[in-house]
């Protein structure tokens, strides 16, 4: 039987940066999905002990270790289905060893850390037993949409489900989705916070836990508050396809920080206000359309001056800029989401805004090699698909 799994992408809507120094910060799921296959196989298929294959259909590329390798390297591993156990250094060797001889593209280098991720989660949960896994993805990679996470959310969902250590609520979507229960939802985000370890080293948990739970998340010094948003929230993000260093950049505020630390200290304080009022307005049902509009009208503002701040932080980049005058012209609010440096850029798309005028901006934006995505902001988590 197979498995499939699907998580969510992110955003984060204000307080990147000043989250580091203790500013609260808000980010959402959007609607971009990064789905897992699961197909377990039978042992002795392929005249031995079988393989486990992984699938990563987007990049063209498949990779596979035969089981008995898998256990000559790991030894009798798998059947840890409760909480999870970081992976030792020892265990990570182990992987890196799995790793020698699969070709991996020199252009695509950086995918040995996901391939150890995987094969952390599935024979940590599944033991060396013989399966294929399929990978595809909305999401662009390394863009600051928390592709990552929701490879970790998703595979972890899919492992899970497979071994038969997590259930589901029954809440099922118009087609085919159902979702877990909650407390099957906190096993899946501890499993994929591990493989978040494996990839990114310190993580700070908040793009697998908004991948997994889902709607928004306010964090605040370690402290996770789920946000309830009352109404859709649109947005037009553009990648720019411009490559950052993200540790780079996070070095460049804290230096930035140290040198002016007052005037750096009341840049931190206004961002956490800005993230503070944002996360009131989101929770705030409005009815009729001029309730929205006020709502939507508060969002950019604060939008607005969140990405004054980071200008202030010095982690803007001329691609930001120019998606910023581009989408001014058509009287759109915009603001980098993530490190900033290039990546991603979210403009607000209002309610009532003519979807002509979202067409024309799209355009202009992708006539200078930047890539547009319509998005809805605060939707469902991990989702699961049995048959």
């Amino acid at each position: 039987m197979e498995v499939r799994a699907r998580a969510p992408g992110k955003i984060i809507l204000a307080g990147e940066h000043a989250v580091v120094h203790g500013s609260a910060a808000v980010a959402a799921a959007i609607d971009l999905y990064t789905t897992s296959s699961l197909t377990l196989l039978p042992e002795g298929e392929d005249g031995g002990a079988g393989v486990v294959e992984l699938d990563l259909r987007d990049s063209c590329l498949t990779f596979s270790w035969p089981c008995s390798r898998l256990r000559g390297a790991l030894g009798e591993v798998g059947g840890k289905a409760g909480a999870p156990t970081p992976c030792s250094p020892d265990e990570l060797a182990a992987i890196a060893k799995l790793l020698e001889g699969q070709e991996i593209p020199e252009a695509k280098i950086w995918l040995s850390s996901g391939l150890s991720a995987f094969l952390y989660l599935y024979t940590s949960i599944m033991g060396c037993k013989p399966g294929k896994a399929v990978v595809t993805s909305d999401l662009p990679i390394g863009a600051g949409l928390g592709s990552s996470a929701a490879f970790c959310v998703s595979m972890s969902g899919a492992i899970l489900t497979a071994a038969g250590a997590v259930g589901i609520g029954g809440d099922r979507e118009a087609d085919e989705w159902e979702l877990f229960r909650k407390d099957d939802l906190e096993l899946v985000n501890q499993w994929a916070f591990q493989g978040e370890k494996i990839i990114h080293g310190k993580p700070s948990g908040i793009d697998n836990s908004v991948s997994t739970f889902g709607s928004m998340i306010k964090f605040k010094k370690g402290e996770m508050t789920n946000l309830k948003s009352r109404n859709p929230v649109k947005m037009l993000i553009t990648d720019t396809r411009v490559g950052r260093n993200t540790k780079a950049l996070v070095a460049g505020v804290s230096e930035r920080a140290s040198r002016h630390p007052d005037a750096m200290a009341s840049v931190f304080h206004a961002v956490d206000s800005i993230s503070e009022e944002l996360s009131s307005i989101v929770e705030l049902a409005a009815e009729d359309e001029i309730a929205i509009t006020s709502k939507e009208e508060k969002l950019a503002e604060l939008m607005e001056m969140n990405q004054g701040l980071l200008q202030c932080m010095g982690v803007s980049h001329s691609s930001i800029e120019t998606v910023l005058r581009t989408t001014l012209k058509y009287s759109l609010v915009s603001k980098l989401t993530g490190a900033g440096g290039g990546g991603c850029v979210l403009t607000l798309i209002p309610t009532l805004s003519a979807s002509i005028v979202l067409e024309k901006v799209a355009t202009e934006l992708e006539s200078h090699g930047f890539c547009c995505f319509k998005v809805e902001v605060g939707g469902r988590g991990l989702q699961v698909c049995r048959g």
